[in-house]
């Protein structure tokens, strides 16, 4: 493809909403343009790379067993009832209204619609297992979009639903479905582990994501080198604390005026972090809720959320915190709580004897508070957040913590769908069961934006080979000179003849303008040929990734270039 033929424009300038690279590179390379707060439009360059990561998908998904199909992106309201979503989903789910005032839906996801797809067509035992997946556009209105692809409203999404007859079928096809995302992302050419996750609006009994690592990745990973342990800080799992053994002390009131944070407590009372337990009040589905958790630890507010089966969780405002404590933010505590607020107790603190909390009550806190003797939690839970360096719920080792970016979710469903949906098979002897269903998430556009979040400098996108818009970029430094435009007219055709792709510079621009949007648009190789070169009978290549140049006689060009390709592929 010619530059000077192609719909492509670059920019020094960095849009004032692009927080995170990949963000920037693509708008400042021409692969996406803003249309509306996250929707995005797929300019030629980007529409490349997304087809090719499509390719890579489509692949490994075929290879896998599964089958594609086209459902429709809107989505009739009467099959989100039956599950029960259309009131669960919230805001994130575009409501909307036909001329007749039917109500439907702009699909985030597509588990309602597929099963009834199924319950219509499968009825037998023998025409099981099956797989059906597709590559289509969703909509998630979300509250705040940001990020560019990496957390727009309109995106690119594979999305595949697996029907069994039972549990080992559907842990066979979801092992299938998970040993697919593997190749898929090997074959991309990028860095990424897979975590244990939590099931969010989607639900099911189990599930994995695959994170593309990143140092500018919105997901905390803690996993165990020891023994291979990972999960997404959302889901992973808090080891168990030793108890105290020291006796018990008697409860003390402590004056602590003005001393509502963990730091200021600790410091006005000379005390660890680890001896002094917090009280949140939070609001779940309009009941306030008490969460008492070790000072020097965070409330997981996933697991919270799932151990409360909570529609909506949040944090009290202060009038309802002092309602249930009687005294102002700051001070809550787990002793005298208002009649009907319900405690629940992080496990780390099941064993901790004389600790320090709140005394509801303002500039005051208590000391040598126990568990049974002074107050007591309907539940002891793991409801904190996991870090770095915490123990292996597995075998004890150290965690790491890194970070990565979602871009593969992959689920066990189980009945969830299919028993309110009457999804259902006959077995051999006439009975009848609900099938068990698995759900697999790809996000295209956010891979892709993933890959840059990996792959990039200072000066743009360094892309790995299998997902590069084009192979090769041939500039020519001088567009005026007949005969440098004739050589490098020759290099072009050649290098296509032999099935490269290549974007052959041919814009009459300075030497300096055409280096600049090189590194920014990051293909793999690049081939410079001026009026120096051709004199000596030479062309300049490099390789993005180390720029290290080579100067290569003309004919040998093509020969060398495939070599290189082959290198990298």
């Amino acid at each position: 493809m010619r530059w000077s033929r192609y719909f492509l424009f670059t920019t020094r300038e960095v849009p004032a909403d692009a927080d995170v690279v990949s963000h920037q590179l693509m708008s400042r390379t021409g692969m996406i343009k803003k249309l509306a707060a996250g929707i995005y439009i797929y300019q030629p360059l980007g529409w490349r790379s997304l087809k090719k990561t499509i390719e890579i998908v489509r692949r490994e998904m075929d290879e896998a067993g599964a089958i594609e199909l086209a459902m429709p992106s809107i989505q009739p309201a009467v099959l989100w009832h039956e599950t029960g979503r259309w009131e669960k989903y919230g805001k994130e789910l575009l409501r909307i209204q036909d001329r007749h005032d039917r109500e439907f839906c702009f699909g985030p996801t597509h588990e309602e619609v597929i099963t009834d797809l199924v319950r219509g067509e499968i009825k037998s035992y023998r025409q099981l297992p099956v797989n059906l997946y597709q590559i289509q556009t969703k909509f998630r209105d979300e509250i705040r979009p940001r990020f560019g692809l990496m957390r727009g409203r309109e995106f690119l999404m594979k999305d595949a639903y697996s029907f069994d007859v039972d549990r080992d079928g559907m842990g066979a096809s979801y092992e299938a479905m998970r040993d697919a995302y593997q190749r898929i992302f090997e074959g991309c050419k990028l860095d990424f582990t897979v975590v244990e996750a939590d099931s969010g609006t989607i639900g099911g009994e189990y599930s994995h994501e695959f994170m593309v690592l990143a140092d500018t990745g919105e997901s905390q990973v803690v996993s165990c080198p020891e023994c291979n342990y990972a999960a997404n800080v959302e889901r992973a799992e808090a080891s168990c604390e030793q108890a105290d053994d020291e006796p018990a002390a008697e409860r003390e009131e402590l004056a602590t005026p003005g001393a509502k944070t963990i730091d200021e407590v600790t410091a006005l009372l000379d005390i660890d972090a680890a001896k002094l337990v917090k009280t949140l009040l939070y609001e779940a589905d309009g009941e306030v809720v008490a969460v008492a958790v070790r000072g020097d630890h965070e409330v997981n507010e996933v697991k919270l959320q799932n151990h409360l089966a909570a529609l909506q969780l949040h944090l009290a405002g202060d009038a309802a915190v002092e309602k249930a404590t009687g005294a102002p933010v700051g001070f809550a505590g787990p002793v005298g709580l208002a009649d009907g607020v319900r405690l629940i107790s992080d496990r780390a603190i099941e064993g901790l004897c004389n600790f320090v909390v709140g005394a509801n009550l303002a500039d005051t806190h208590l000391g040598g508070v126990n568990w049974g003797r002074d107050a007591q939690p309907d539940a002891f839970v793991d409801l904190r957040v996991v870090a770095g360096g915490d123990a292996c719920p597995r075998c004890g080792h150290a965690l790491r913590e890194t970070r990565g970016i979602e871009t593969g979710h992959t689920f066990q469903l189980g009945a969830l769908y299919s028993e309110p949906m009457g999804c259902t098979y006959t077995d051999g002897s006439g009975e009848t069961h609900p099938m068990l269903m698995g759900c697999y998430g790809l996000g295209v556009g956010r891979t892709l934006a993933a890959a840059i979040e990996q792959n990039h400098d200072d000066d743009g996108i360094i892309w790995p080979l299998p997902l590069a818009p084009f192979e090769v970029l041939l500039a020519s430094l001088n567009a005026k000179d007949d005969a440098v435009r004739g050589a490098c007219d020759s290099l072009y055709e050649s290098l296509c003849a032999v099935g490269v792709e290549v974007l052959y510079d041919d814009r009459d621009e300075r030497p300096g303008v055409k280096f600049n949007d090189a590194d920014l648009l990051g293909i793999p190789v690049r081939i410079v040929l001026g009026g120096r070169g051709l004199a000596n009978g030479q062309a300049e290549l490099s390789l993005r990734r180390d720029r290290e140049k080579h100067d290569v006689a003309l004919e040998s060009v093509v020969e060398r270039t495939t070599e290189l390709l082959r290198e990298l592929s």
